[in-house]
């Protein structure tokens, strides 16, 4: 994890953005414990207020579970609803901008698809 004073995005948020990324990565799997808002805020020299709210807004999206006494913990289905909620903003947005792109440049459907799968075909 890296968090930068400086950037405009705010601490809280990149806290919660680099656990968004652990989860995502299997870094942090499912029913996994998440190291603790102290030794986050130790770590990184992060004022712990600042790492529990970025917290609390991954325990408001139900991606992670405070357990009383334990501490917190990755919830089951956390990296699948992940993946569904940057699939539909990929398909909304960026494939939404690929296609009105091509269809100003005059790009036809078959040469878009095309140009897709010769994408596909240098994995």
């Amino acid at each position: 994890m890296h968090f930068d004073a400086n950037s405009v995005i705010p601490l809280y948020q990149q806290v919660a953005d680099a656990f968004t990324a652990g989860i995502l990565s299997g870094a942090f799997p499912e029913g996994d414990q998440i190291p603790s808002t102290t030794e986050v805020s130790r770590q990184y020299q992060l004022n712990p207020a600042t790492v529990l709210k970025g917290m609390n807004q991954l325990v408001a999206a139900g991606l992670i579970e405070k357990r009383r006494g334990l501490g917190m913990f990755v919830t089951t289905g956390a990296q699948a609803k992940l993946k569904a909620q940057r699939q539909s903003a990929f398909y909304s947005e960026q494939v939404a901008a690929l296609v009105q792109t091509a269809k100003e440049l005059g790009v036809s459907k078959a040469d878009l698809l095309a140009a897709i799968e010769r994408g596909y075909g240098h994995e």
